[in-house]
């Protein structure tokens, strides 16, 4: 666990040079098997951060390192042997089965049009057996649930091998029982994973630090108990929030009532 497995360094981006940022100079680290959430408003630019660290959009300014190597120096191929991501907007599936969506997370690992080799097997057998996805194997994608969706999404990140995973806003759109089972899977993941949750909980219940965006400018970074104050809560997104002791496992709860 220890060492800096992810750091990233007054990172900003800014669609064209005369335009305001969209993100200002961010920097923060991530520990090896940590979890980090990225909380904030709509428009915080939760989603922009992400881009930079999962190597969608350059940033303007600074650097994203994995392992002290920056991911925008190196081919995108070997950056996406170390980083995955899974998006809100899923990409269409023109036709596929669960099982060949999954299979699409072995592709940075191929060479040209090698075919799959026991290992890629293996590792499909793997993740799929992990998210409990066996009995889906030859399901058409566009045939699924939200739920099952998200899992299918989850397992072809996973079959890439990461060390560190991307998640953006991972239980949009679900309900409470696979919202539970995905929060469940990011606790037992051995991996390093950022995450963007608008639920301050839930981020607070599964996350070793938080950072928090407001308007693209980092307002705070450090554990949950000592950043998730009732000031900055309020004050970020412009609620009355109280922190409560939940019975019986006294655990703080932060809940958000409309200024009076």
């Amino acid at each position: 666990m220890s060492g800096m497995h992810l750091s990233v360094t007054d990172v900003s981006w800014r669609p064209h040079k005369r335009s305001a940022p969209v993100l200002h100079a961010t920097s923060f680290d991530v520990a090896k098997g940590h979890v980090l959430g990225v909380v904030g408003p709509n428009g915080a630019g939760k989603s922009t951060l992400l881009r930079l660290l999962y190597r969608f959009q350059a940033p303007t300014t600074g650097q994203v390192m994995v392992n002290g190597q920056d991911i925008w120096a190196i081919p995108a191929r070997q950056a996406a042997q170390h980083v995955a991501a899974v998006l809100q907007e899923q990409a269409a599936a023109f036709g596929l089965n669960v099982r060949e969506i999954i299979s699409l997370g072995r592709t940075p690992h191929r060479r040209g049009y090698r075919s799959a080799d026991p290992h890629d097997l293996a590792v499909i057998d793997r993740v799929m057996a992990l998210l409990d996805l066996q009995g889906l194997s030859h399901r058409d994608f566009g045939t699924l649930s939200g739920g099952e969706r998200q899992r299918v999404m989850v397992a072809r990140a996973l079959a890439q091998e990461p060390e560190i995973l991307i998640l953006d806003e991972p239980t949009n759109h679900l309900d409470i029982r696979h919202q539970l089972e995905v929060l469940a899977l990011i606790r037992q993941l051995d991996l390093t994973i950022v995450v963007s949750l608008h639920d301050l909980n839930m981020a607070a219940d599964i996350c070793d630090n938080i950072l928090v965006l407001e308007d693209g400018q980092p307002r705070g970074f450090g554990t949950p108990d000592s950043l998730l104050t009732e000031a900055l809560v309020s004050n970020t997104f412009r609620v009355d929030a109280r922190r409560e002791k939940l019975a019986p496992s006294d655990t703080n709860h932060l809940s958000f009532h409309l200024p009076s």
